[in-house]
Formats: C-alpha cells, structure tokens, sequence
C-alpha cells in the first residue's frame, strides 16, 4: 500500500503560505506602497544600474521611496528618484548632514524629504546606521534589499523586516 496522500505532498509550512500569500497580495495590489531600500556602499556597476532601474520603475508607479544617505544603492535609488519625481523621495541619514562624505552631499541637496539624525552624531557609524535602518523598516510597506552574504548590518535589518511582518526582497551581489 502506498504512502498517504498528506505524507506524499511536500507542503510548504504554514508561514511560507502565509508569505506567499501576501507577497501576491502586494503584487496584485494597485494601490501606492512605502519601499524602503537599503544596501552596500561598495556595488559592482553594472548592479548600480539595476538598482536605478528598480528604483526608477517603482517611482514611474507612483510608489514612495526611502533610503539612506550613502554611496552605493542609496545613490542609485536617489538619483533614479530625483530624475523621476522628487517628492516620492525620503532619505533619512543615519548622521547630520555634515558627516556624509563629499561625493554624496550635492545629490543630499537636491532631496526634498531630508532626514538627518544629529543626535547620532556621537555614535561610530556602524551604530548609527544600523539605527537608521531600524526606522527606515518602521516606515515602509516593504523593503528592498541588495547585500554581499556578510554584510551582517543589512542581513540583521532584513530579519528585523521580517519579524514585523514586511516583505522583504533580498537580493545578493556575490
């Protein structure tokens, strides 16, 4: 006799049902979403290029975006949001404005829905970031996340996204 048909069936668990679902859900949704990117400072460039057209996509729909204020995909998604509409644009820095290194601040200037977090201005910037990136995950719908497999910060924000229930698209570079 064969095996019961409940034991035949590789059945997803019911948490992977449950995402599944509401990543469909958000899929079919036309409504506007909160995206939150975050990623590395150091991308490869043809993977910058990626991240803008994401980024730009997304913006065309109409959706929100946020980031943060550092080299690498928080310019990208920048830069491809300020080219598409700027008022669809949050960055939130982890520090003031004035601890950003040089390349990035004339892009910062153009940002209509700045954010600078002063009162982290005495913490090492591993900290701060990371701070960021907690409440970049508090404001978003869903979060899009690009990371080399030990980018450790970003890895911990995505499982942080994850236990407060958000989507979360995590895609590596290596």
């Amino acid at each position: 006799m064969g095996k019961p048909l409940s034991s035949s069936l590789d059945l997803p668990s019911l948490g992977s049902v449950d995402t599944l679902a509401q990543e469909l859900a958000l899929l079919q949704d036309k409504g506007k979403r909160r995206i939150a990117f975050l990623g590395s400072r150091h991308v490869p460039v043809v993977s910058i290029h990626l991240v803008e057209l994401i980024a730009r996509a997304l913006a065309q729909e109409g959706h929100s975006l946020i980031t943060s204020g550092s080299q690498g995909v928080n310019a990208a998604v920048i830069r491809a949001v300020l080219e598409v509409d700027p008022s669809l644009l949050t960055v939130l820095l982890p520090q003031s404005l004035d601890r950003q290194v040089p390349e990035i601040r004339e892009v910062l200037n153009e940002v209509l829905h700045l954010i600078e977090k002063t009162d982290n201005d005495d913490l090492p910037l591993p900290i701060a970031s990371s701070l960021c990136n907690q409440e970049i995950i508090t404001r978003c719908d869903q979060l899009i996340c690009f990371a080399f497999h030990d980018s450790e910060t970003l890895l911990s924000s995505c499982r942080a996204a994850e236990d407060m229930g958000k989507v979360v698209s995590l895609l590596f570079f290596d």
